[in-house]
């Protein structure tokens, strides 16, 4: 294959987060009545409501960040010192930290075979009278297998904390992601779908939860607070994020079907995600399996660098949780091989480029077509 690698053929990542006339209209209006800078105004509360509407849950509580509304929800389930979690071996690592931080051991299980979500089949090998919670993630366009990880959790009295970070929008088995589980979680990062620059989420239906987490983080002030003007620009985005869901699912089945033919670069989504009705995924990253050589020359991190310099936002993916950590912060089911395969193989795509049109779609595919093929040639 021929490159076309000149620099008429990069590509211009696309900004994020967008700054449209929704967003212009929220901090005019801020500006004129001064709610930016007050501790109680309106903003947060119409946001609580409105996400509460949106996932048809009866609490939410706002917080500083995504990581930290893991925290309390795992402080919402009582976990202690010497307490166990389990959570997939592949995962985001600040879960894991989390974990720690509360002097309770991550159990790790092994993913699905080429997906970077929890197996719930690992989960009873998992359980023991320590066990107070599962941390099931949605990671990448795929989603964990809420209903079953639920069967054998609420079998066990064990609290499911649902890691939606990466999935709001998404719908899973006819519900909004984020809802199925005990606790619920969002974050509003820099990078996420719905941005405030930081910021997190907690759902629940159980007032118990959430009355937990209310005294823990009410001190005379809100201890991890999401401020008035970070609640006023995630509100636009709410509004819009089901226009925007749908585009990035089409482009992401355009970018697919086009990309179809290339051997080096497989994707690594359930083969039906796209046809079950009561399913839409969310695509904050798209992950696939580079197929390639792992020689020291043919590797992830050189043809994420040549992306990268075609302007193509792809990287290497998380690095499996049991990779990076010392053995004795763990406890693990099982010899991990699904998560060593992603740890060494998966790569993202981020989410920015998934609203562009058709042709910005077409450009994609062939720039990431044109990569892969002379990659594959040389190595």
């Amino acid at each position: 294959m021929t490159s076309i690698g000149s620099d008429s053929d990069r590509l211009v990542p696309p900004d994020w987060p967008v700054s449209d006339d929704a967003i212009r209209s929220v901090f005019a209006a801020m500006l004129r009545d001064g709610s930016w800078g007050r501790y109680h105004g309106p903003h947060c509360e119409h946001l609580r409501n409105a996400l509460a509407e949106y996932h048809s849950v009866d609490h939410v509580i706002l917080c500083s960040s995504g990581t930290s509304a893991v925290e309390l929800a795992l402080r919402a389930a009582r976990v202690q010192p010497g307490d166990e979690v389990i959570m997939a071996a592949y995962d985001y690592k600040a879960n894991f930290a989390n974990v720690l931080i509360l002097g309770a051991v991550p159990v790790l299980v092994d993913t699905l075979p080429g997906l970077p979500v929890l197996d719930p089949a690992q989960i009873p090998a998992a359980i023991t009278e320590r066990t107070r919670a599962v941390i099931a993630s949605h990671l990448h366009g795929s989603f964990g297998c809420l209903n079953e990880i639920r069967k054998f959790a609420d079998a066990s009295g064990i609290v499911v904390i649902e890691d939606a970070c990466q999935a709001v929008g998404g719908i899973l088995d006819g519900r909004p992601a984020g809802s199925l589980g005990d606790l619920g979680i969002l974050s509003f990062g820099g990078s996420k779908l719905l941005t405030a620059g930081r910021g997190g989420a907690v759902l629940t239906n159980d007032a118990t939860l959430a009355q937990r987490i209310r005294l823990y983080t009410q001190r005379g002030n809100d201890a991890y607070p999401l401020s008035e003007m970070q609640a006023a620009i995630l509100q636009p985005q709410l509004q819009q994020l089901p226009e925007r869901t749908d585009i990035r699912l089409s482009n992401v089945r355009r970018l697919l079907n086009g990309l179809s033919g290339c051997a080096g670069l497989q994707p690594a989504l359930t083969t039906n995600a796209f046809e079950i009705t009561d399913q839409t995924p969310a695509f904050y990253k798209l992950a696939f399996q580079f197929c390639g050589l792992l020689d020291g020359n043919s590797t992830r991190e050189s043809l994420a660098a040549r992306l990268r310099s075609r302007g193509v936002a792809m990287d290497a993916a998380f690095f499996a949780l049991h990779r990076i950590h010392s053995r004795s912060r763990f406890r693990a089911i099982g010899n991990l091989s699904n998560a060593d395969e992603l740890h060494d193989r998966l790569m993202v795509l981020h989410h920015p480029v998934l609203l562009g049109g058709a042709e910005e779609m077409e450009r994609l595919t062939t720039v990431i077509s044109d990569v892969i093929g002379n990659f594959d040639a040389e190595f």
